[in-house]
């Protein structure tokens, strides 16, 4: 049978052989909201627990708005014309655009107007989440498990700070969106560290579609609201990167009934784990390196048996990549057991060491190969993983290795779809 994945801007179509038991896990189809624009605008002006956005501003008011960097597939080109002109009645010189990159790398240019749209781009001014200039940032408080919580200053002085994102689960926050934006998307780093530490990702809490008792997200939560003038406008979106739903208001209550939504749309439950699973990190842009592809691995270990084999298809445009943390972890060792132990050690030394961590977690659990065209095998063995070379032949390698009752799950859309094994 053949099987299409979600892999850059164009996809792959492999063939798996046939006589054997195979699930594709996609989710739920919801229709794209007949009139997107026209949601987005109704949602802010009927929002969830709060005022209309329109009621909250005068023309005075200083505004931050916060929006995702080019590793959330959030449709921008939407959401702001919606966001702005709810707010045409401020003056556009108090408008500031926060880029909440958390410890990613700064988005250039082409990319800041590939997310805004290249007349926006150019006509507000941008502040991008520097995580290591200290400069930048002031002390909001303490959340109730000791983190210190330093935020972008200049997004702290904003009368109003309007947390952009989309919903989808997330592998250790539960939900994507909410007051992520915030920290660890506007955070000092060791704000962020604090977070993402070993010992937080640990906690059998911090997985896929849990909030409730989740300390990392009980964390975030807490760090966003010591921050006063919060607004959300978070949405959800299918596998066309159409808008399902719109979410605004209260930061707790917009998000909560976004997350409903996405857990029945999105999570889906099996009955029993496979010898094999399929998977991809969603296409572009989300699978444009080895980091974010962690994403669609950790998905596959949800319903991979222990032992079992993941195969991934991420086109890894950006790399590892090159002179991060992440790479340099990676390549201080030469095996997982290794990394692990390196990794622990030297934890205070790295931005964040969350990747490395579920890395090791999903390939003590399961031998995973990594499909790109973009990458050199040598690069693919660098970041411990088993470099693909003829896709189709290694599924039947793995089938026969497992025999004739081996089952396959496939999940096209990558981490888009999360499967679990019931109860």
């Amino acid at each position: 049978m053949k099987i299409n994945l979600a892999y850059g801007k164009s996809g792959l179509d492999w063939n798996v052989p046939d006589g054997y038991h195979v699930d594709i896990i996609e989710p739920q189809w919801v229709e794209g909201l007949r009139d997107q624009m026209g949601a987005v605008t109704e949602a802010l002006r009927s929002p969830i627990d709060s005022k209309p956005l329109k009621d909250l501003v005068s023309k005075d008011s200083k505004i931050g708005i916060i929006f995702s960097d080019i590793t959330r597939a959030t449709p921008y080109h939407i959401i702001l014309p919606a966001l702005l002109k709810e707010l045409d009645h401020t003056d556009p010189e108090n408008i500031i655009l926060f880029c909440a990159t958390g410890t990613h790398r700064p988005a250039p240019p082409d990319e800041l107007e590939t997310i805004l749209g290249k007349e926006l781009a150019g006509k507000y001014r941008i502040i991008q989440n520097d995580t290591n200039d200290r400069s930048q940032f002031m002390h909001a408080g303490n959340t109730s498990s000791g983190n210190q919580i330093y935020l972008n200053a200049e997004l702290a002085a904003c009368d109003l700070k309007i947390l952009t994102g989309f919903i989808e689960p997330h592998f250790f926050m539960g939900f994507s969106g909410g007051g992520k934006a915030i920290m660890p998307g506007m955070a000092y780093l060791d704000t962020i560290r604090y977070n993402h530490s070993i010992s937080m990702l640990e906690n059998e809490n911090a997985r896929w579609g849990i909030t409730s008792g989740n300390p990392l997200w009980e964390d975030v939560n807490e760090a966003a609201e010591l921050l006063s003038g919060l607004f959300l406008l978070n949405i959800t979106l299918n596998k066309r990167r159409e808008i399902s739903g719109v979410y605004a208001g209260d930061l707790r209550s917009a998000h909560r009934e976004g997350c409903i939504f996405a857990k029945d749309t999105a999570m889906v439950p099996v009955e029993e784990p496979y010898d094999l699973v399929i998977t991809s990190n969603s296409g572009y842009p989300l699978d444009l390196n080895i980091y974010q592809s962690v994403k669609g691995m950790s998905a596959a270990m949800q319903v991979v048996k222990k032992g079992g084999d993941i195969l991934i298809a991420a086109e890894c445009w950006d790399g590892i990549p090159e002179n991060t943390d992440f790479e340099r972890m990676l390549t201080a060792v030469d095996n997982i057991e290794d990394l692990y132990k390196y990794v622990v050690k030297n934890e205070k030394d790295f931005q964040d060491t969350w990747q490395i961590f579920y890395e090791v977690l999903i390939q003590q659990w399961a031998n995973v190969s990594l499909y790109t065209d973009k990458l050199d095998n040598e690069t693919i063995r660098k970041a411990l993983f088993s470099p693909v070379q003829d896709p189709e032949a290694l599924i039947r390698d793995i089938l026969e290795k497992h025999g004739q009752d081996a089952r396959i799950c496939v999940l096209p859309e990558g981490p888009l779809t999360i499967p679990y094994i019931k109860n």
